[in-house]
């Protein structure tokens, strides 16, 4: 299954939905080059919506740690949103909830780029206890 990436803005900030795997070969391929010709465009504030993503392998999250690189070494951030409990799990299993901020909700991912304004982050370790309770 391929990899569609769709792009808008909100507030000035870019945000990709993505829909399907974020697997190795053109899946990942694709987000890295959407992310690059952002980069190049100095549109550098981005938001993944990984609502529709399903499924990510090892090659999928090195493409999601080599975008946030990009950005941030340009001046930028990358942040993540929407992710279904397998990804939640895959970034507490690879320590990357330390890299990267998550959030559930739209408008909290797009007011964390201004300073000042108040924003709610999803908070990883209430969800990780929560599902050990669930089991």
């Amino acid at each position: 299954m391929s990899l569609e990436i769709t792009q808008r803005e909100r507030e000035g900030i870019v945000i990709l939905d993505l829909d399907g795997r974020l697997t190795v070969g053109q899946e990942a391929g694709a987000l890295r080059e959407a992310v690059l010709k952002l980069s190049a465009e100095a549109r550098r504030n981005v938001v993944l919506n990984l609502e529709k993503v399903e499924y990510i392998d090892s090659t999928g999250l090195g493409g999601l740690v080599i975008c946030f690189t990009t950005l941030k070494r340009d001046g930028g951030a990358l942040k993540l949103l929407n992710l279904n409990r397998r990804n939640v799990e895959l970034l507490v299993l690879t320590k990357l909830q330390t890299v990267f901020e998550v959030f559930n909700d739209e408008q909290d991912s797009v007011n964390s780029f201004f300073p000042g304004r108040e924003i709610k982050r999803f908070d990883i370790l209430s969800f990780v206890q929560q599902t050990r309770q669930e089991e």
